[in-house]
């Protein structure tokens, strides 16, 4: 098992897209994966949050991850997720994607059932043994209702059982206190990527190793020449390709809070700018999530057009 890693840099959490039965669209998928590593990102996340990768089958699971590792072929590393209520069912899934040529797994803590720190480290350093690729904690305390403690991190990475972390905590107090305190214990290899959209300039000036923001679906070659700015030292550069996409985010806000919750308002908006933008074919969803209607779609090209993307 190793805990070296190629991960760096831009790492957008890959939509599946859907045909309207809630099929994968093999090739809408593959057109995705095309407009990614052609807008410059340095590496994609199968199966994650923005995949629904809870809410799609095994057998989607397997079929997204064979049209995303095969697509991108030689052109940027994929790490892939294995979300799962038990250890048990995430150490299948990691090696379900090892096997399908993820280069790293991607896991949270366990959910469902109740558990506290020993119980999640028990977890990882369960997982980290079972397969043979880089294994990437995730931090997703709104879906797994366990927060990761700096403290956990920094010992899994001590010990090498973890290789990065995913940061979707939405404590960016706490990651900027983590990124400190890896660099302080001389753990500067640790990957370390927040997820947050709309915070990627100052995290990456704080040292974060990369972003994986949703939004780098809709608008990749942003999110890139974010990335660039930030390692030549331009910080107005950053500064105002950061405020494009934050308003860019604003298509999340398209849908009706009435009768939408977070998914449907994100990938649910990501998918409907990528149909508006020729990308993939449908907006569908995965049930019980609902995709954009007409009027919710015209707000989503209304912001397209505004950030200069129609």
């Amino acid at each position: 098992m190793t805990t070296t890693t190629a991960f760096r840099g831009l790492v957008p959490p890959v939509i599946t897209p859907l045909t309207d039965d809630r099929e994968v669209d093999t090739a809408s998928l593959e057109r995705l994966v095309e407009h990614l590593v052609a807008g410059g990102v340095d590496g994609l996340f199968a199966l994650g949050s923005s995949g629904e990768t809870v809410l799609l089958t095994d057998q989607q699971r397997d079929t997204a991850l064979e049209v995303i590792v095969k697509t991108a072929g030689d052109a940027v590393p994929v790490m892939a997720g294995a979300i799962e209520t038990a250890t048990s069912r995430t150490i299948e899934r990691a090696r379900v994607a090892e096997r399908l040529g993820a280069q790293a797994v991607v896991a949270t803590a366990p959910f469902y059932v109740i558990v506290g720190p020993t119980e999640v480290e028990r977890h990882f350093r369960a997982v980290h043994a079972a397969v043979g690729v880089p294994l990437f904690a995730y931090d997703i305390p709104v879906c797994v209702h366990s927060k990761l403690a700096n403290d956990l991190v920094l010992r899994l990475a001590g010990d090498g059982i973890v290789a990065g972390i995913k940061d979707s905590s939405g404590d960016d107090i706490g990651f900027r206190q983590l990124l400190v305190s890896l660099r302080e214990a001389g753990l500067e290899h640790f990957g370390a990527f927040t997820g947050h959209e709309v915070m990627v300039d100052s995290i990456l000036f704080a040292g974060a190793t990369g972003a994986v923001p949703g939004l780098a679906n809709v608008d990749p070659a942003g999110y890139a020449r974010l990335h660039a700015a930030v390692a030549r030292g331009d910080v107005a550069a950053a500064r105002a390709e950061q405020e494009r996409l934050i308003r860019l985010f604003q298509i999340v806000d398209a849908a009706d809070p009435a009768t939408s919750a977070g998914m449907t308002r994100g990938a649910g908006s990501f998918k409907t700018a990528l149909r508006e933008l020729g990308v993939i074919a449908s907006n569908a969803i995965s049930l019980p999530l609902r995709p954009l209607d007409e009027s919710e779609s015209a707000r989503v090209r209304q912001i397209l057009e505004q950030a200069g993307l129609l």
